[in-house]
C-alpha cells in the first residue's frame, strides 16, 4: 500500500508539473493532516502550524516545475516544513510576543495517532541534540525553556542578557544543523 501511495504521488506531482490545480488540490489534501501535525509539534502554537502549512503548499505551488516525480513528495513536504519551522523559532529567539507564543503557552492536547511514533522519534532526537549543547548554553537553553526571560536568566547566571541571547541564537541554530543531518529520521 505504501508503494501505491508513492505512485500515486508521483503521478500527482508529475500532474502538478503540468500546472494541474486538481493534482495539487489531492496533494493538498493528502498531506494537509501530516504537515500540520508535524508543525504544531515544533511550534506548539495552532496559528504558526497552520501558516506553517500554507507556506509550504505555496512554496510547493510556486516551485512546482522543479519538482521531481521520482523522489518522495512527503519527504520534500517534510523537510519544507522542518526548515520553515526552525526560521519561525530562530525569529522567535529575538522577537519576544513571538517567543512567548511559541516557548510559553501550552498547547492544548490534539489528537493525531499516526504522529505518535514520529513525535516520540523527534522527542529523542531533540533531546540528544540538547545534550550535546555546551554545558552554559544547554542550561540557558533550558532555563528559557521552563519560561524564565532572558532578563531572569542573566540575573541567575550572572551575565549579560545580550549573552544570553547569543546563546540562545547559537543553541538554536545548534538545534536547527542537527535536525537537518537526522532529517531521514524526521
Amino acid at each position: 500500500m505504501q508503494e501505491e501511495s508513492k505512485h500515486n504521488d508521483a503521478l500527482l506531482v508529475g500532474e502538478l508539473k503540468a500546472h494541474n490545480e486538481k493534482a495539487f488540490r489531492s496533494l493538498f489534501d493528502r498531506y494537509y493532516q501530516d504537515i500540520y501535525g508535524y508543525s504544531i509539534s515544533l511550534l506548539k502554537s495552532k496559528e504558526l502550524a497552520e501558516e506553517n502549512v500554507q507556506e509550504v503548499f505555496m512554496k510547493v505551488w510556486l516551485h512546482r516545475e522543479t519538482l521531481d516525480p521520482t523522489k518522495s513528495f512527503r519527504a520534500f513536504l517534510f523537510t519544507i516544513a522542518r526548515n520553515q519551522a526552525f526560521n519561525i523559532l530562530n525569529k522567535a529567539a529575538n522577537d519576544v510576543v513571538l517567543r512567548e507564543e511559541i516557548f510559553y503557552n501550552t498547547q492544548q492536547s490534539y489528537e493525531h495517532t499516526d504522529h505518535r511514533i514520529r513525535e516520540q522519534d523527534f522527542k529523542k532526537l531533540r533531546k540528544q541534540a540538547i545534550s550535546d549543547l555546551p554545558p552554559k548554553r544547554k542550561e540557558i537553553f533550558k532555563m528559557s525553556r521552563k519560561g524564565k526571560t532572558y532578563e531572569e536568566i542573566s540575573r541567575e547566571l550572572g551575565i549579560s542578557i545580550s549573552t544570553v541571547k547569543n546563546q540562545m541564537s547559537k543553541a538554536l541554530e545548534s538545534l536547527r544543523m542537527f535536525f537537518e543531518t537526522h532529517d531521514e529520521i524526521i
